[in-house]
């Protein structure tokens, strides 16, 4: 069995933030985010990590990985190029946003080889995600199905104070199956409860205080490569003629529509751990405080990488 690998994807840009929220320090050691899941993957296995960025983000990416978790494990950096589409196919002229989660995750398909779990830069999971993800992919053998999993977090471990943000909100059958997930682009605290609207704001509905999202933290054999390259021109296809400025090739379609077809399943592990992240410029006050107290408690070094 290979080991699973880590792949995360840092090659957007933090637009709502207002700059390159990945590298931006979130401790007095100037460790990033980054720095504290490279640290909890460590520690529940995996020695090998690949990031997707910009091709001119690999000095800054190199300066801050290299010389900390890079002397601790394997890192390769691979790049999403906007021009990296099949035989046949171009840009539209005037296009400069990415293809999207699923085509950064692409990108990998000649440093990956067996199975590999994906999650954001920016994102904080917590320990536990990766504990959960390692032990599940460990053993992770595809059958007569394609054998994936997600970890999936309590919604109200997920939300900021300081505006709305976009969750996948997941179904789940009786054994702790993935049966479907809905991206909800606009959910906010309100005073009734957790809420989203699909109208700018102008009606909400309430979420079930027990919802389990999706953070993008996935797991995936190798399988799950071949899927995304095999509909990747089904998918140019409908963008170029419908909305070819903005569509995005998003990573959780494809394992969505590879379940409703029954050719996969995807185990969701539950954390008990909250998210932290920093989609807006004011949540990066909380997400400091947060983690320098995990510090205080011990539950961190006081300096990650040493």
């Amino acid at each position: 069995m290979k080991e699973p690998v880590l792949l995360i994807m840092a090659a957007g840009m933090g637009s709502r933030f207002g700059g390159l929220k990945q590298l931006t320090p979130v401790s007095s050691e100037g460790e990033i985010i980054m720095d504290f899941s490279l640290y909890d993957a460590m520690l529940a296995g995996f020695s090998k990590v690949v990031f997707v960025i910009k091709e001119e983000m690999e000095e800054d990416f190199r300066k801050l990985i290299d010389e900390r978790a890079g002397k601790h494990m394997e890192v390769e950096y691979v790049f999403q190029k906007i021009d990296d589409l099949p035989e046949g196919y171009e840009v539209p002229e005037g296009r400069e946003k990415p293809w999207g989660t699923a085509h950064a995750v692409m990108a990998a398909w000649d440093v990956i080889d067996g199975p590999f779990v994906v999650i954001n830069a920016d994102d904080y999971y917590g320990p536990q995600a990766f504990q959960l993800i390692y032990e599940q992919l460990e053993n992770a053998q595809d059958d007569d199905k394609f054998r994936y999993c997600m970890v999936g977090f309590s919604l109200p471990q997920t939300i900021t104070e300081n505006g709305y943000v976009s969750r996948g909100v997941c179904e789940l059958d009786e054994k702790g199956f993935l049966s479907g997930i809905t991206e909800r682009t606009m959910i906010m605290q309100r005073n009734e409860g957790i809420c989203y609207s699909e109208d700018e704001g102008e009606t909400w509905t309430k979420l079930p205080d027990d919802a389990i999202v999706s953070m993008n933290f996935w797991g995936f054999t190798k399988s799950l490569m071949d899927e995304m390259t095999a509909g990747f021109p089904a998918f140019l296809d409908k963008a170029l003629a419908e909305n070819p400025m903005k569509a995005e090739y998003f990573l959780p379609s494809i394992p969505d529509k590879l379940i409703k077809e029954g050719r996969a399943t995807v185990k969701v592990l539950e954390s008990g751990d909250r998210w932290y992240g920093v989609t807006y410029k004011e949540d990066r006050e909380n997400v400091v405080a947060s983690l320098q107290s995990m510090k205080d408690k011990g539950l961190y070094p006081d300096k990650l990488w040493k």
